[in-house]
């Protein structure tokens, strides 16, 4: 029988790292809701599906503008891992 054990932790950010925190939670949700809408949108027009890997490519492509230069200041894995959620969602 194997008895499963399950650990509570607290962790205490510093003033840098909730900063970092609140600029990751905010570009994966924008990213999250920009590609949303572009799925729903395409959908509506052509009754065809955006996949992952056009998203990832187009964020890539994105990521490089002047305009959304400020995704490049977080985890790109937590950026992707937004887009793998949504294509599941959708």
């Amino acid at each position: 029988m194997v008895a499963n054990r399950a650990y509570k932790f607290r962790i205490y950010p510093n003033d840098e790292q909730k900063i970092l925190f609140a600029k990751t939670f905010g570009c994966v949700r924008m990213v999250y809701n920009h590609w949303l809408d572009r799925k729903i949108r395409q959908y509506e027009e052509n009754k065809t599906n955006v996949t992952y890997t056009i998203c990832a490519k187009e964020m890539a492509a994105m990521k490089k503008t002047e305009e959304y230069g400020f995704l490049k200041e977080v985890d790109s894995i937590a950026l992707q891992q937004s887009l793998r959620h949504l294509d599941t969602a959708f």
